[in-house]
């Protein structure tokens, strides 16, 4: 059954209804993820670098002799520590440290706690010494790719894709606030109607 149109008025289609129920996902990007999951290996790795390099200072100051080697092992610790931290990309530390903002500068960090870990080995415990060549190695593989990347721009990519998702969750949160204000409408018409 068709409703009668006036004369002067044109026939407007219902308003397509969006329940409150069914939310705009929207998803997240493949290589966001795996940057960050990268990104986390990495933190992960240099704070196996500080447990090793912090012990490694503790058996050297327990040797008289090599205090020198606890004083680089401590070193080690801070700078291990600065790369962890790095990795969170906290706009503090760029501040302080713009060559880290790029991933070649921080892919040589890397690689530069990866070789004072494995600098120095502890010859009396061989746990130890294991656990600074995992350790350093896998920093020194996590620099690499960072440097790699690096060269090849792919940091570029990753801002204009992070771009593209923050306005991509302000669009989803603006019709999500656009929605509910429509509905307060509606029941506010409802209820001066009734």
């Amino acid at each position: 059954m068709a409703t009668e149109v006036e004369p002067g008025e044109t026939s407007r289609p219902p308003p397509v209804r969006v329940s409150s129920s069914s939310r705009i996902r929207c998803r997240s990007d493949p290589f966001l993820i795996a940057c960050r999951c990268f990104s986390l290996v990495t933190a992960i790795t240099a704070l196996l670098c500080v447990a090793v390099n912090a012990l490694s200072a503790v058996r050297c100051f327990s040797n008289a002799k090599d205090i020198f080697g606890g004083i680089f092992r401590c070193y080690a610790v801070v700078i291990a520590f600065f790369v962890a931290v790095a990795e969170t990309e906290w706009s503090f530390i760029f501040k302080f440290s713009k060559v880290l903002e790029y991933w070649a500068g921080r892919g040589m960090l890397q690689i530069f706690v990866a070789v004072m870990t494995r600098a120095y080995p502890n010859v009396e415990r061989q746990d130890l010494i294991l656990l600074q060549e995992i350790a350093s190695y896998l920093l020194l593989g996590c620099g690499l790719i960072y440097v790699i990347s690096g060269v090849l721009c792919i940091q570029f990519v990753k801002r204009q894709r992070e771009k593209k998702e923050v306005s991509r969750e302000q669009a989803v949160k603006d019709l999500e606030e656009l929605e509910r204000r429509r509905e307060e409408l509606e029941a506010l018409l409802l209820e001066e109607n009734v």
